[in-house]
Order: structure tokens, then C-alpha cells, then sequence
């Protein structure tokens, strides 16, 4: 028998159903019970209906090649079985309720245990009750993390950079500085405090192809859509927001942060005012806080219009910012409103639902609260991006309401950290809030 023996909780395969392939040279087990809660997720249409019909695929496929029960091997010289047996230990029996799925995993990983003893058996679940009973009993138990990522080294996008003054001078004389610092990722930011005054700074953008550092030039402190920059991370955040040539923008940080605001802001600018997209698109996943409020009647825009509230509070602001800073003086003109966007074809509000096999060519397209998807959904969602398409991903990762999503799982955690480092993609962790003292407070508290 092999080395290692890793028994996959249902929840597993449903967050992700690539984990059968995920252990390498290893023999995975699926308990029967496994594939009857598996069968009960089938048929629907969210995501984990989905999953849980792709894994019927991956086992119909794998059964073809040989006995499930006696296990198939891999192409990377694994194995994956599925075990019918209704033995339970003495040890089970007398500690575990056997009429619960949970238990009958429990189990089986335990049978394993006592049948094969040279092998290291280890029970993997995203449940942490199921793995703290799992440790009661003897089994090692552990959390899925093939796609997870250490959240207390969390790329945050930026970091402070000390000079000589000399150093300093040739910044502001050229407006670059070769690297000769360390390594940086593309489009990391520093922050230089000026050397006769710590309380002023100067921000340089890293340039990966030329290996310099320069100043940042999309944003200098001028007006976007109403707003401007209040802190140094946000100056941070529209440069990325407002160059062209980045891709994907990922905003991060917790709630008042600023996060949507800017995205929106930066969103109108290149629409509306500089028409370097044809439209803006907003879309955020559907996951209550608290309990659901159940079936909304009405149109698709109707029913999706509770989950768009924050986004049309935010662009209320914009746009009575915009007119302000636009028309000071006037008080006839009418103010632009979300609804004129929609009618003029400059926004779509789109809910997640309904975005997969759709193609986004040339449309700034904001996803509010990614840290709600897994990996997997983010996937689906960015390979949307057609061409001249600029997606920004913004998000708190420990604000999640989906079960088995963490700060560390979640689609926008793990996307920060894989594609950290592409000339394409830009990053900027915010940790200022201002929205009001009050939120703040209540952000750091509580």
C-alpha cells in the first residue's frame, strides 16, 4: 500500500473539483456516502451544481479505465478509489453517531488507518468541526490549501522605501531612478519619504522591463469623476485604475477603505469622459448578509436591484461630486443619473449569474465583493475579458458569507498572489479608512 492515504470530504470536491487530481503519487479515497452527497448537489444551476456534475464526469472517465473500488491510477501515478466498505471500528462505533455522513467519513478514514498501518492516513475537509472530530478519534486531519494562500504575507502592492538625498535629488531631477533597492514585483509601488521632511513623500512605480523606479504620472492629484485621492494608497490605487496598459486591477483592504468608490470613479472617467471604453460594467456576486430575504419578484433588473445598492450609493456620490466640481454655480442644470448611464448604453449593472460563455471586448468591468467567489468562479469570470478589456477586482477577504471560502481560499486572495509579479495586472492593498471616524472604528474593533 502506498506511503500516504488522503480520504476527500464531500465539500472538497465540491469547492473544487480538480482536488481528485491534486495529491500527486498518493492514493485518494472517496467514501461511497462521498458520491450520495455529491449526487444531491446535481441539479441545479449555481456553481456548486456545476461542480458537482463535473465530478461525475472525472469519475465516469476514470471508471472506463478500471475498478473504482480496487482504484485507478493517475497519470501522475496516483490513485483514486471508492470505497463501499461498512466495517466501523470499535473505536468509531463508541464515539461517533453513525447515522451522520460526517461520521461515516470520519470512519472510513479510521478503517484505513487500522487496515493499513504502515501508511500515513490523512482525512482532508474544509469542515473545521469535521476535522477536530477526526483529531478526537486519531486521524490527522487538514484543511484543503492546494489553492490557498498565507494571508499574513498577503502582497499588499507597496512598501517604504528609504533614499540617501543625493538619491532623492535624482528622482526629482529625472523623475526615475535605476533600481539598485532589491527585487520588486512589475508595478509595485514605493513610497520615499522626502529626506528634510518624513511627513512628505514622493510615490515611484516600478518598471520591471527597464528595471527602473519612476514617479507615477496617471494620477497627479487631480480630479477623477469628482474625487480626488486622500490618502497615499489611494493615489496608489487610481494610478493603476487610471493606466490603460494594466489589465487586471485588484483593490483589497477593509470596509471604507475606499475601494469601490475609486473603481466607479476611475470606471466613469475612462467612459464617459475620455471614451477609451465602450462601457462600463458592474457586477458583484449574490450572497446575503444575514438571511435571505427569499424570491423577489419583478424583471432581472428588478430582482438584482437590493444587491446593486451599494454600487448605486457610491455612483450617487460620484455623480453629484462630478457635477460640483464641474458646474459650481449651476443650479438648473440636471444632474446625470445612474438610470441616463444605463439609457445612453454607458453602464450595465450584470449580475454574476449570468456571466458565464459572455465575452466582454472593450468595457471596464468592475467585480465588487470577489472575495465571495472561489478561484474557480474568478476564473470563469476573467476569462470573460475580451479585447481592450480592463477588469478590477475589489474586495475585504475577511468580510466572506460563503462557506468554505476564507481569507486565505478565496478567488480574490489567491488571484492577488498568482499573478503578482505580470506586466498586466497591478495590485494595492488599502488599510485607511475614509469613510467616517465611526467606520473606521468600528472596522478596527470589531
Amino acid at each position: 500500500m502506498e506511503k500516504k492515504i488522503f480520504v476527500l470530504d464531500t465539500n472538497v470536491l465540491i469547492h473544487n473539483p480538480q482536488a481528485l487530481f491534486s495529491f500527486q503519487d498518493n492514493r485518494v479515497v472517496l467514501p461511497i456516502v462521498v458520491i450520495e452527497e455529491i449526487d444531491q448537489f446535481k441539479k441545479g444551476v449555481d456553481e456548486k451544481s456545476r461542480n458537482a456534475r463535473q465530478i461525475g464526469r472525472f469519475l465516469d472517465a476514470l471508471r472506463k479505465k478500471g475498478s473504482l473500488q480496487e482504484g485507478v491510477p493517475t497519470e501522475n501515478g496516483g490513485t483514486i478509489q471508492i470505497t463501499i466498505n461498512k466495517e466501523i471500528t470499535a473505536t468509531a462505533s463508541e464515539l461517533l453517531f453513525m447515522d451522520r455522513n460526517d461520521n461515516l467519513i470520519i470512519s472510513t478514514a479510521l478503517y484505513f488507518k487500522n487496515k493499513y498501518p504502515e501508511s500515513i492516513v490523512t482525512l482532508v475537509s474544509k469542515d473545521v468541526n469535521v476535522r477536530v472530530k477526526a483529531d478526537c478519534v486519531g486521524i490527522n486531519a487538514e484543511n484543503y490549501e492546494t489553492d490557498t494562500i498565507k494571508y499574513d504575507e498577503f502582497f499588499t502592492g507597496w512598501e517604504i522605501l528609504d533614499v540617501e538625498p543625493e538619491q532623492y535629488r535624482e528622482i526629482e531631477e529625472k523623475g526615475y531612478i535605476n533600481n539598485i533597492f532589491g527585487d520588486y514585483f512589475a508595478n509595485q509601488f514605493v513610497r520615499i519619504p522626502t529626506p528634510d521632511n518624513p511627513d512628505k513623500y514622493t510615490i515611484l512605480r516600478y518598471h520591471k522591463g527597464r528595471n527602473q523606479l519612476y514617479v507615477i504620472k496617471h494620477y497627479t492629484g487631480q480630479y477623477v469623476y469628482g474625487i480626488k485621492a486622500r490618502n497615499f494608497e489611494q493615489e496608489m490605487a487610481l494610478d493603476i485604475l487610471l493606466d490603460d496598459s494594466i489589465k487586471l486591477v485588484s483593490l483589497s483592504g477593509k470596509a471604507g477603505t475606499g475601494k469601490t468608490l475609486l473603481a466607479i470613479a476611475a470606471g466613469l472617467q475612462k467612459v464617459v469622459e475620455e471614451q477609451k471604453y465602450s462601457r462600463l460594467v458592474i457586477s458583484r456576486p449574490i450572497s446575503p448578509l444575514g438571511k435571505d430575504l427569499g424570491y423577489l419578484p419583478g424583471s432581472k433588473s428588478e430582482k438584482f436591484n437590493p444587491w446593486m445598492q451599494p454600487i448605486y450609493d457610491n455612483m450617487e456620490i460620484l455623480l453629484s461630486s462630478h457635477l460640483d466640481k464641474n458646474k459650481p454655480n449651476s443650479n438648473t442644470k440636471k444632474r446625470t443619473s445612474v438610470n441616463d448611464l444605463t439609457d445612453y448604453g454607458f453602464l450595465e449593472l450584470e449580475p454574476l449569474t449570468y456571466i458565464r460563455g459572455r465575452s466582454l471586448p472593450d468595457q471596464f468591468f468592475i467585480i465588487d465583493e470577489a472575495q465571495n467567489l472561489s478561484p474557480h468562479e474568478m476564473k470563469t469570470i476573467i476569462t470573460r475579458a475580451g479585447e481592450n478589456t480592463k477588469v478590477v477586482l475589489t474586495g475585504d477577504p475577511y468580510q466572506i458569507d460563503i462557506p468554505y471560502l476564507d481569507s486565505q481560499s478565496n478567488g480574490l486572495s489567491v488571484s492577488v498572489e498568482k499573478f503578482k509579479g505580470e506586466i498586466l495586472v497591478g495590485h494595492i492593498t488599502l488599510d485607511k479608512g475614509e469613510r467616517s471616524a465611526l467606520a473606521d472604528l468600528a472596522a478596527k474593533y470589531l
